[in-house]
């Protein structure tokens, strides 16, 4: 079926400008017609009243419009070559079955304007529940260093994905048999606040500390095989403290918030691999809730390990925030604002690695 549209982000008619303005002040304009195969597919190409060619739009600053089996982008020549790029790359998922988020398409465009290769642009994780999709170059190569390394740190502020990326490689690993079982941990550090004493037996008082892990364990796995596993011993979520001594082979083992570990807790962590074991560290090296003087095991392990053999460490940066617009620029404001105070000195030099891996 053959449709007319206007510009998804205006609806009024506006005369046709000239395609190219070349005197110098003016940005030129550049026109593409990006065409597509199977007419059935356009309705979730375009989404919902168009949603996804507008988002294009406003994250571009580009014109784009649909006719028939062609959309054609109106704007800057870098600008609407990103968007034929995006657009293809929408069209292909929805080709092979997949559903397309805002979320996506806002990581598609920043794969895009990275300049990475397509076909290695975007990695992904698929579960039984969801294919989990990178949204920034940088999440893309976390994906490909969990699979790649047998010990990974995951560095950064809020909302880069780092804890959920790794639990839904654990629990992909796990589903495809690569490992046995799955352990989680985290310290058991206080964000501030006095918890007091918790009732319950041990996991009903350690679930304050560790719920977001189960939040991403539910998101990826059905809920009745978390539970299940949960029973099982299949998967198992304890606080740091109860690691001593342990063997940990032929498991897939994420310690989260390792900002909060000491030097010794990290060191213990870190030699519980066994194997057939993959590991995974993730924190954020400006969130220490340890007592004042205490340092970071984090850091120093980063220090020590980064460049070792069969490790990788991935420096998230507020760039890579996907949790929402929002939280990105609260991000950026707190940076700035410790760029101006001064940092502690291990706390800076981990930003300061990652800055120099992003630029």
């Amino acid at each position: 079926m053959t449709t007319a549209r206007g510009s998804a982000a205006s609806r009024s008619s506006k005369p046709e400008r000239s395609p190219e303005v070349t005197r110098e002040g003016i940005r030129a304009k550049h026109r593409i017609v990006v065409p597509f195969d199977d007419n059935r597919l356009l309705a979730h190409l375009l989404g919902e009243y168009d949603s996804h060619l507008a988002l294009i739009e406003s994250r571009l600053g580009i014109e784009a419009h649909a006719h028939g089996n062609v959309v054609t982008l109106t704007g800057p020549q870098p600008a609407c070559e990103i968007g034929r790029e995006v657009l293809n790359a929408i069209y292909d998922r929805v080709r092979k079955g997949e559903s397309v988020t805002a979320g996506d398409i806002d990581g598609l465009i920043r794969h895009a304007r990275s300049g990475a290769p397509r076909n290695d642009g975007t990695a992904q994780i698929r579960t039984r529940r969801r294919i989990v999709t990178a949204r920034t170059p940088m999440q893309s190569a976390y994906i490909r260093a969990l699979d790649r390394h047998d010990l990974v740190f995951g560095v950064g502020p809020a909302g880069t994905g780092k804890t959920y990326l790794a639990v839904a490689q654990a629990a992909s690993y796990l589903e495809r048999g690569l490992v046995e079982r799955i352990v989680l941990s985290r310290p058991a550090v206080e964000a501030g606040e006095r918890l007091g004493f918790l009732p319950g037996d041990m996991r009903e008082k350690v679930d304050p500390y560790l719920r977001p892990l189960y939040d991403a364990l539910y998101d990826v796995l059905p809920p009745e095989k978390v539970e299940r596993d949960l029973e099982t011993g299949i998967i198992e979520i304890a606080p740091l403290a109860f690691m001593r001594g342990r063997t940990l082979a032929h498991s897939f083992v994420i310690l989260d918030e390792a900002q909060n570990t000491t030097s010794m807790q990290m060191k213990m962590f870190l030699t519980r691999h066994g194997e057939g074991s993959r590991m995974v560290v993730t924190g954020d090296p400006t969130q220490i809730d340890l007592p004042p003087g205490q340092k970071s095991g984090l850091d120093e392990a980063v220090r020590l390990l980064e460049g070792v053999d069969g490790i990788d460490v991935t420096h998230f940066t507020g760039a890579d925030v996907v949790r929402s617009e929002l939280v990105a620029r609260i991000v950026a404001a707190y940076d700035g604002a410790a760029d101006s105070s001064g940092l502690d000195a291990g706390v800076a030099s981990t930003l300061a690695r990652g800055q120099s891996r992003t630029e």
